[in-house]
């Protein structure tokens, strides 16, 4: 087989790879996938909307309505990793980013889903390895304000 066959089968594989690894939810209505948005954040959020997101609904709907349709609805909508996991792994990649605010509202979304203070502790530990020093003390500090409001809506002493 020459190298230009060889290279033709190649692209038409790697076609019908890409083909089949589209997301499930492709041929799916807007509809569809707003409501697979809607319910991921109540799903993330004990049953509630998600304030930031409403904030932003005002102002710029339609960058609330790509946040729930794409984001919410196909991305985190997907079932290959539970909630769970998808929270650990958004929570160190905000901490090594250093986006304090999205720290603070995932780390809250996997509190909703039994990840315990030690393992968000953990995650805050293990950012210092790639993320260095700095970024894991910003994070330390974001997570003790939200332990600290959530202790004090609990009633609980810090």
């Amino acid at each position: 087989m020459s190298s230009t066959a060889m290279m033709a089968t190649a692209a038409i594989a790697a076609a019908m790879f890409v083909a089949d690894a589209r997301p499930a939810f492709a041929e799916q209505t807007a509809a569809e996938r707003r409501k697979r948005g809607e319910e991921t954040i109540r799903t993330l959020n004990s049953g509630g909307t998600q304030p930031t997101l409403e904030g932003l609904r005002r102002e710029f709907p339609f960058l609330a309505d790509a946040l729930t349709d794409y984001a919410l609805g196909d991305v985190w909508g997907r079932s290959e990793l539970d909630h769970r996991t998808r929270q650990l792994a958004t929570v160190a990649a905000f901490a090594a980013l250093g986006n304090q605010p999205f720290l603070k509202i995932h780390a809250g979304y996997a509190l909703n889903l039994g990840v315990s203070e030690a393992d968000l502790k953990e995650i805050v530990y293990l950012t210092t390895v790639p993320a260095g020093f700095p970024r894991a003390i910003a994070a330390a500090q974001t997570m003790t304000e939200l332990f600290n409001e959530r202790r004090g809506a609990a009633g609980r002493a810090p």
